[in-house]
């Protein structure tokens, strides 16, 4: 059970901070943060991009007695976070990876097993390992960190299987008490980490998401030769470093290409590269070397670079979840930085191909049939084997079976079906909750085209998105800022030419503030998440994001605002 607050606590908290990191002061929300891991409670974290996430569990681990565990995605992130640890008079960190020789690994279990080191970095798929959660276990940890948190949410923009496992891991060593920490996560990414996490009634931290000092633009294109020139001119003419997202690896390496061609140290990255290559490009990067980054969603998670000035995207990201995660790595220190989404409609198709990626029925039925065919529990690793199925695949499959009550995980990671569903129920269950997440992946899309198009301020409708209500105009968007214009080049700057939405707010807007509970007739519940003059965005739990039409709910009597009796 968690502990009362101690009064004391906040000055052991900054006094840790000053003594050991050197911090002069803690910000509120860290400090908040700190304070109900310190009392024993669950806590999520939802701070922007340079808001000094990793602080907490730092500062916190410290002060609690046993070792500290943070599960963070990439090894590279790892050895970042281990290298600022280190720069510090901190306790020593280690890590235990695929990159380490067998005698690094036993070092690092050594080293936690004396009380040498305080914190253990891994990788959610060690995780999935008996021998590394028992180690673990008598470890005994005090706190349990699930850095990089979205990868837990389907609706995240960076998916990971492995992170669903996660919850019974923590039951496995113990249930130290867990800290989630995020970037960016809308509301139904938050609801999806404390619910696939496990936590318990935990504390929400949610910081401001605005940055202020990031100018947003969007450049809408005709043509892909237009937009492709667009995008080089554009990240060859600001100040340096940058990056440039773009959805394919071979854009990426194309890109790269052209702008090393202009005499720019400019390097490609993506997971097709080889470990050594990414290190290559990543070291490069921060140290100052590479000008630009051109890259795949696969590159920025974690990066701890103050300076980008510039953040380019030469396609339309999959959700905005993902785009506001990205443009943050842009400007850290505070100074003005430029993000600029570069669109074109029809390269949102790509998009859709992605959004529609999951286990097809054929997986579910062979995963199903092979956990139901069996007498108790089964290993995913054996589901595997005998499936010739990828291990990413697998669990994906047994995931979307459980999401859909047609098997369950024990404590020890192992799956077993639910009384009294065949295996042929359960694979059709599992396929109508893909249908489902479908139909959520593309109303993300959607809703990444609504900002592209929107003639209202950008900054509003983005924070909106958030569930955070902002009034703008801004004036540090294209919207806010510049008169409407068609270039020479058949470029379309879509949607400018004013300081605040050009449509006139519909008498019912008042009705419908931000975080209204609504039934809508069809639909069923929802909460609306932005408003917008005459139309209102609605997060349904059924359908994901839909912008509807003020005027058309009041005509037609779609929605109702909910109560608490009307549950």
């Amino acid at each position: 059970m968690p502990e009362e607050r101690d009064p004391s606590m906040p000055d052991r908290l900054a006094r840790t901070a000053a003594e050991v990191f050197g911090w002069r002061e803690l910000r509120s929300g860290q400090l908040t943060a700190m304070e109900a891991v310190m009392a024993g409670r669950d806590t999520l974290a939802v701070m922007p991009t340079g808001a000094g996430k990793s602080a907490v569990y730092q500062v916190a681990g410290l002060l609690l007695p046993g070792p500290t565990v943070v599960v963070s995605p990439l090894i590279a992130l790892q050895r970042d976070q281990i290298a600022g640890l280190l720069s510090h008079s901190a306790p020593d960190a280690v890590a235990v990876n695929s990159a380490q020789s067998a005698g690094e690994t036993e070092a690092a279990w050594e080293a936690v097993r004396h009380g040498d080191a305080e914190y253990l970095f891994l990788s959610p798929e060690q995780l999935t390992k008996d021998e590394v959660v028992e180690r673990l276990a008598r470890a005994a940890p005090s706190l349990f960190v699930v850095d990089e948190a979205q990868c837990v949410a389907a609706w995240g923009h960076d998916f990971r299987p492995d992170y669903l496992r996660l919850a019974q891991a923590v039951q496995r060593m113990g249930r130290p008490t867990v800290l989630a920490l995020t970037a960016t996560a809308a509301p139904p990414v938050r609801e999806e980490i404390v619910q696939r996490l496990s936590m318990e009634d935990p504390e929400l931290v949610v910081a401001g998401f605005d940055r202020p000092n990031i100018t947003l633009e969007v450049r809408r294109f005709l043509e892909d030769a237009d937009k492709r020139r667009a995008v080089v001119e554009r990240a060859a003419a600001e100040p340096k470093p940058g990056i440039v997202y773009t959805a394919t690896r071979k854009d990426a390496e194309e890109y790269a290409a052209e702008l090393a061609e202009l005499g720019l140290s400019a390097a490609a990255y993506h997971a097709g590269l080889a470990a050594g290559e990414r290190s290559r490009v990543h070291d490069a990067f921060l140290s100052g070397e590479a000008d630009v980054v051109v890259a795949t969603s696969a590159f920025g998670m974690g990066i701890d670079k103050e300076d980008v000035r510039f953040v380019l995207h030469a396609s339309v990201p999959g959700s905005l979840d993902a785009y506001y995660q990205e443009i943050g790595r842009a400007g850290r220190d505070g100074d003005p930085a430029v993000a600029v989404l570069h669109y074109r409609p029809e390269d949102s198709g790509l998009q859709r191909l992605f959004a529609a990626r999951a286990p097809d029925e054929e997986t579910l039925g062979e995963v199903a049939e092979q956990i139901h065919g069996r007498n108790g529990a089964v290993a995913l690793d054996d589901v595997s084997e005998r499936t010739n199925l990828s291990h990413r695949r697998v669990t994906a499959a047994a995931n979307l079976l459980e999401q859909a009550g047609a098997v369950r995980t024990d404590d020890d990671g192992e799956v077993r079906p639910v009384p009294g569903v065949m295996a042929e129920d359960a694979a059709e269950r599992a396929a109508e909750a893909a249908e489902a997440r479908r139909r959520q992946d593309r109303s993300r899309l959607e809703m990444v085209l609504a900002y592209a198009e929107t003639t209202g301020c950008r900054r509003r409708f983005l924070l909106g998105y958030f569930g955070e209500p902002y009034e703008g105009p801004c004036g540090t968007c294209d919207v806010c800022c510049s008169p409407a214009s068609t270039s020479a080049d058949g470029t379309v700057a879509e949607g400018v030419g004013g300081t605040a939405d050009t449509r006139p707010e519909h008498p019912a807007a008042a009705s419908y503030p931000a975080g209204t509970q609504v039934r809508h007739s069809e639909w069923g519940d929802g909460t609306v998440m932005s408003e917008e003059g005459d139309r209102i965005t609605v997060l349904f739990e059924s359908m994901g994001y839909r912008t509807l039409s003020l005027a058309a709910i009041a005509e037609k009597g779609l929605l109702t605002a909910r109560t608490e009796s009307a549950d």
